[in-house]
């Protein structure tokens, strides 16, 4: 799909020294000097993935007047080709007055691959009556065409064609030529091929040996399959499945049992074509092992074949065999490891219509796979009917709730499961504390951590790590702390050491987790790929660029970490935030792996921080031909133009995320008040204190102003008067939580926030100012990271 930021080259006459494509948002351009044909083929491989730039290479081609270089050709021909316009490949040939054979090659693959077989084999009559050359590879895909379309008498005069030119060794022409051959029955004439080949690949060895199994001469099929091993050639999965064949066509059970096991020795019991041979043999020859059936149908689940997995439960049906839970059990548990929803669904009713009840391991393992596989409604509908529910039942849908974002209704759902006395296990617990943490519900989460000092469960490293990451999602960095070093845990492993570095990366606390890192190295615990995610991204969040920069190059060096795209991206993000840009760019384009995405997003989060609009387009630009489906991109770019006031440019973003199906995620803020959590939304209205909050914002406006603050208008994506402009950001819904949080609790205390987004610029300077005013400490937690307000500063010192 080609990018929505097209590109448009308008050529009007030879441009020797530069050529330029560009988009309404963007500028891709490369220098082209005299333009020689190996400068047009690397630009053909640099945009082989755009057709739009492929077509943009093609038109500057043709103006050079060297459209007719056959190399040149071949390249642009075989880029269409990839790029599936074929129509366009056949153009480029026929404008070439002699095409030599690369490129008829390179049209004849474009056939075979759109499976256009009569077209394939009309071009190699073309070839033919223009006397053009076909060589040895021209001749193979018209005879693997000729093969498809079942065609006899074009495929042996192709053979004759191949024999008189003296090209039917060639071991790839001579393996089309065994195996069409084959198809017609012609055995004796294949074998004469095949033994006058000095060298067989795997595809000329399934070929023969298929064939005689399809003429049902076993003999025959069996001594070439032991002259291949004896060769040294692997066979195929193919390969086996034709000896499963053999195995049945003579009727040998036992044989057909030996042939089963070395295909597990080669490591095929997954693959289906061999599944479906084995099963079609052990039908026939009558043999029902339940054991091996249940695993050939896991391997069918496994595989998303699940119609031959019914089948296969039909046969062992008809068989007399009954089907128990275990099996069942085994199917769905399948499902649910690939979240195969379909595959799950049509499992669920086949166990309604052949009659089994639903009981306690059925339903949870129904309740796992619409779990993982993210249909709640229909996991709440088979728990809320599943008889005699244990703790697994109630873990599997509070572990679903959690795990798709729901988890303030796990949380709701953790006390039914206490009214009702299941008593929680290990799993139950950190699952309702990574629920705390998502929410931000300090409350909660020290509920959760006493129950799971309780039972025991606390001193687990899974258990602590989870306990350091809610402490810390919750504004509480000193809990964090106590929990790691007041433990009587005596080894404390990477990932505890992770979770505390990343706590204080969260808060923008660089010094602490540097401190933690060597702590970490003296207590001999080797930091991975993940510590290092964590220590950029902290000093990211504290502006120690030096830092990071010097632990981003000691990674390899002295820890022998490979740089992997992940961590490209935290560097990527440091620089960019830090306004260094050019260094960003460069960085992404000197990458040792293609550009990810993440990277590109951090690199444009710092066109937007600084203002950059140029590099901001480019780099949305290369965001959007890879793909990306992410709202945010379309945001930030948006951004970019509103604050350079390009109003029809921030309608075009607008209108391209409509045509994509794409809407900006709404922001929201929490607060939690006493046991309960409420939820604003941006111009909310739907509070029942909604009057007494409306008041304390209007107070709030008036104070805040009289101390000097001017509203930051750039953060409203929208052309409006400023009057209006200001009035929506009143609206915003951190404010609203803030006004409700000194609403609600006693002078002087605490206000924790949690925003789902980035918090915009001007809820941060006005959340400085009210801090003074109130003489309140304010936590807000954003997308990114914490921010500690008090008397009129933050914590991030205005760089996050």
């Amino acid at each position: 799909m080609p990018s929505p930021f097209f590109l448009v080259f308008r050529v009007a006459r030879k441009i020797p020294s530069r050529v330029s494509s560009s988009s309404p948002f963007s500028s891709r351009s490369f220098s082209l000097g005299d333009a020689p044909a190996g400068r047009f083929s690397s630009l053909l491989q640099e945009f082989s993935k755009d057709v739009v730039g492929v077509k943009s290479v093609h038109a500057q081609i043709v103006v050079n007047d060297i459209g007719s270089e056959q190399s040149l050709a071949t390249v642009l021909v075989g880029a269409y080709r990839d790029l599936g316009c074929l129509e366009y490949a056949r153009k480029v040939f026929d404008q070439i007055p002699h095409p030599e054979a690369p490129i008829c090659t390179a049209v004849l693959v474009g056939y075979l691959r759109r499976e256009l077989y009569n077209e394939a084999l009309a071009f190699f009559e073309l070839m033919r009556s223009r006397d053009l050359e076909t060589d040895d590879r021209a001749c193979n895909f018209a005879l693997k065409a000729c093969s498809m379309v079942s065609d006899y008498e074009r495929g042996m005069d192709i053979i004759n064609i191949a024999v008189n030119k003296g090209i039917q060794r060639n071991q790839f022409l001579a393996s089309s030529m065994v195996n069409f051959l084959m198809n017609f029955g012609k055995l004796k004439e294949a074998r004469m091929i095949f033994d006058g080949l000095r060298v067989r690949d795997v595809v000329c060895w399934n070929s023969i040996i298929g064939g005689y199994v399809q003429a049902r001469q076993f003999n025959d099929a069996f001594f070439l399959f032991f002259e291949m091993c004896k060769y040294g050639v692997r066979p195929t999965p193919l390969t086996m499945a034709s000896m499963i064949q053999a195995c049945e066509g003579v009727r040998n059970l036992d044989l057909g049992k030996s042939v089963h096991g070395f295909v597990l020795c080669l490591e095929m019991g997954d693959d289906v074509l061999v599944l479906t041979s084995l099963v079609n043999m052990y039908a026939k020859l009558g043999d029902v092992n339940l054991v091996s059936w249940n695993a050939m149908i896991s391997g069918y689940v496994q595989n998303g074949f699940v119609h031959e997995a019914f089948e296969l439960v039909s046969q062992l049906l008809k068989n007399h065999c009954r089907l128990d839970s275990g099996t069942v059990v085994s199917l769905l548990h399948d499902c649910a490891l690939t979240a195969n929803f379909e595959s799950g669904k049509m499992l669920h009713g086949f166990i309604y219509r052949a009659g089994f009840e639903l009981d306690v391991i059925l339903g949870t393992a129904l309740v796992d796979l619409y779990s993982k596989c993210g249909a709640l409604s229909w996991a709440f509908s088979v728990f809320s009917r599943t008889p005699n529910r244990n703790v697994i039942t109630w873990t599997a849908m509070l572990v679903g709730l959690a795990q798709n974002g729901h988890a303030e209704e796990a949380l709701w759902l953790f006390s039914d499961m206490q009214q009702e006395g299941v008593a929680a296990n290990s799993i139950t617990l950190v699952s309702l504390v990574h629920s705390c943490a998502h929410l931000g519900s300090l409350k909660k989460g020290k509920i959760i951590h006493a129950y799971l000092l309780c039972n025991g469960y606390a001193l687990s490293v899974l258990n602590m790590t989870a306990l350091i990451d809610m402490y810390a999602k919750c504004g509480k960095v000193e809990h964090a702390d106590r929990v790691i070093h007041y433990s009587p845990v005596s080894e404390k492993d990477v990932v505890l050491w992770n979770s505390i570095i990343g706590s204080y990366g969260m808060h923008g606390f660089g010094d602490r987790a540097l401190a933690a890192f060597h702590q970490m190295k003296e207590e001999g615990v080797s930091p991975n790929e993940s510590t290092f995610v964590s220590l950029l991204t902290a000093c990211n969040h504290s502006g120690m660029v030096e830092e990071g920069v010097a632990l981003f190059h000691s990674m390899q060096n002295d820890h022998k970490i490979r740089q992997s795209e992940k961590l490209y991206a935290c560097f990527v993000d440091l620089l960019s935030r830090a306004g260094r840009l050019k260094e960003a760019e460069a960085l992404v384009e000197e990458m040792p792996f293609n550009s990810s995405s993440a990277s590109l997003e951090a690199l444009l989060n710092g066109c937007r921080t600084h203002k950059n609009v140029a590099l901001g387009v480019k780099t949305a630009d290369k965001l959007l031909c890879l793909g990306v489906a992410n709202p945010g991109v379309y945001v930030v770019l948006s951004n970019i133009y509103a604050v350079a006031r390009q109003w029809d440019k921030v309608d075009h973003v607008r209108q391209l995320m409509r045509q994509c199906g794409l809407k900006k995620t709404p922001g929201y803020s929490l607060i939690e008040i006493g046991n309960q959590l409420h939820t604003f939304l941006a111009a909310d209205s739907s509070h029942p204190q909604q009057p007494e909050i409306d008041e304390i914002v209007d107070n709030l406006k008036t104070e805040v102003e009289a101390s000097g603050y001017v509203p930051d208008t750039s953060c409203i994506l929208r052309d409006v008067d400023e009057s209006v402009k200001v009035k929506l950001l009143w609206g915003h819904s951190e404010r609203l939580a803030i006004a409700f949080g000194l609403l609600s609790t006693p002078a002087g205390s605490l206000i924790r926030i949690i925003k789902n987004l980035r918090v915009c610029n001007d809820c941060h300077n006005v959340t400085k100012y009210i801090s003074k005013i109130v003489q309140r400490e304010i936590v807000v937690r954003d997308a990114n990271r914490f921010h500690h307000f008090k008397n009129g500063k933050c914590s991030c010192n205005d760089y996050w």
